[in-house]
């Protein structure tokens, strides 16, 4: 395994480029399903959002809400699929969605960061006890080629400022109008 990026890719350096080919293993009705790359972006308009963990409060009470919230608006606007990623195992994020009563988002347990670490991503909180896990971002792929990254800055702490709902659909149509962000409670 190639050693973890220290400093993260510029968004545009993956722009265009194919999403890393890998097997997720993730849990469906108590039973094991192996999802591909493929059976998640061919002939497919997915916009993904990464973050560092499932239960974690930005996680919980403002990025994975707020993506569900507006699935209707990302359908409207030609979008097929919403997933969310983390490096966390295929039982955390099943009991997550859960959790977060989100039917309108697949969860993709990125368990050990292959694709994370394949796009680039992949990085090291330690100091924080999470080990490695995904820096927060969000994209919009077609038919697995990324068309446009929001990569959120390289600075300390968790910053939220760019991989956000909003920004995507602004991205996909800046003429969509959202209804304002319904207030979520961290159960943390």
């Amino acid at each position: 395994m190639p050693p973890i990026n220290p400093t993260l890719p510029a968004a545009q350096s993956l722009e265009g480029k194919q999403v890393p080919n890998v097997t997720f293993q993730t849990r469906v009705n108590r039973q094991w399903k192996t999802v591909t790359t493929d059976d998640v972006f061919k002939n497919q308009t997915v916009v993904v959002f990464a973050l560092p963990g499932a239960f974690t409060p930005t996680c919980s009470s403002t990025h994975l809400p707020r993506y569900n919230e507006l699935a209707s608006l990302f359908k409207a606007n030609g979008v097929n699929r919403i997933a969310c990623l983390s490096v966390n195992d295929a039982f955390v994020m099943s009991a997550w969605q859960q959790e977060q009563e989100a039917p309108n988002i697949t969860f993709l347990p990125d368990g050990n960061g292959d694709f994370t670490l394949g796009i680039g991503m992949l990085v090291d909180k330690s100091n924080l006890g999470f080990g490695k896990r995904s820096w927060r971002y969000s994209m919009l792929v077609k038919n697995g080629v990324i068309e446009k990254m929001f990569i959120e800055p390289a600075k300390e702490g968790d910053p939220f400022e760019v991989s956000d709902a909003d920004t995507m659909l602004k991205y996909i149509n800046p003429t969509a109008i959202a209804p304002p962000p319904k207030e979520h409670i961290c159960k943390l």
